[in-house]
C-alpha cells in the first residue's frame, strides 16, 4: 500500500472516530467561561492591529466558531505586517471542527515550498511545537506559523490534535479548541529564521495571553 493511501486511511478513520465520539458526548459538554477574541489587545509594543472581517462564504466553510483576523504593523519602522488568525470552536461536532492551514493555504493558491516543525519558546522558558511553512504565490513568499491549541496544550500535528479532542471529550466532557496562525510577507532572499524572528516580536507577547481565550 502506498504511503499516501495509508495516511488517507488513518485520517479518514480518525475523522470517523472523532465524529462518533463527539456526537455521543455532545449532550453533556462543558463550556468554560472566556472573553471574546475581539478583546485580545490591538497593540503589542509598537505594533498596532487592524481588524478584518471574514466574508460569508468563508464563514460558511469554517462553521460555528469564533474568529479573529488582524494585521499588525509597526508605524515606527517600515517592515512587512504580521497577520494573525485565531479560530475558536466552543464545540467541535461533525462539520464544525478546525480546518488546518495545511489544506486551506493550497486551496487559496499558496504553494508550500518548505514544511517544518519547529519549537517556539515561551517567555517562561518552556517550548512547544509549531508548523513552519514557507508558501509562494505569483512570486511572493510568506512565512506561516500555526498550531492547534486546547486545554493548555499546543501541538503541531493535526492527528494529535484530533486524538486529544477525542480523549478530552471523554475525560473532560469538552470538545472546545482553537487554531492559531501567524503570517508575514518575506523580503526577497530573506531566510525563514529572520522572518520568524519578526513574527515572534508579537508572538512572544501574545502567546501567554492565549489561555484566556482558548481556555485551559
Amino acid at each position: 500500500m502506498k504511503a499516501w493511501s495509508l495516511r488517507f486511511l488513518i485520517a479518514a478513520a480518525l475523522m470517523v472516530a472523532t465524529a462518533l465520539v463527539l456526537q455521543a458526548h455532545s449532550r453533556s459538554e462543558f463550556f468554560p467561561p472566556r472573553p471574546p477574541l475581539s478583546s485580545l489587545p490591538l497593540h503589542f509594543g509598537a505594533w498596532a492591529g487592524q481588524e478584518f472581517s471574514l466574508d460569508q462564504q468563508t464563514l460558511d466553510i469554517l462553521g460555528q466558531g469564533e474568529f479573529l483576523l488582524r494585521d499588525y504593523e509597526d508605524a515606527s519602522r517600515p517592515q512587512p505586517p504580521i497577520g494573525l488568525f485565531i479560530a475558536y470552536f466552543p464545540s467541535q461536532k461533525a462539520g464544525d471542527t478546525i480546518h488546518s492551514p495545511n489544506h486551506c493555504l493550497p486551496g487559496a493558491g499558496w504553494v508550500p515550498t518548505l514544511r517544518q516543525v519547529v519549537q517556539i519558546s515561551r517567555p517562561d522558558g518552556s517550548s512547544f511545537p509549531v508548523n513552519r511553512y514557507v508558501v509562494s504565490k505569483e512570486g511572493n513568499r510568506q512565512l506561516v506559523l500555526y498550531w492547534f491549541q486546547a486545554h493548555g496544550r499546543a501541538v503541531a500535528s493535526e492527528y494529535w490534535a484530533k486524538y486529544y479532542l477525542v480523549a478530552d471529550s471523554i475525560r473532560m466532557n469538552r470538545s472546545d479548541g482553537g487554531l492559531v496562525r501567524l503570517m508575514t510577507p518575506m523580503y526577497p532572499g530573506e531566510s525563514p529564521d529572520t522572518a520568524q524572528a519578526r513574527v515572534m516580536k508579537i508572538g512572544l507577547q501574545m502567546i501567554p495571553l492565549l489561555n484566556n481565550y482558548i481556555p485551559r
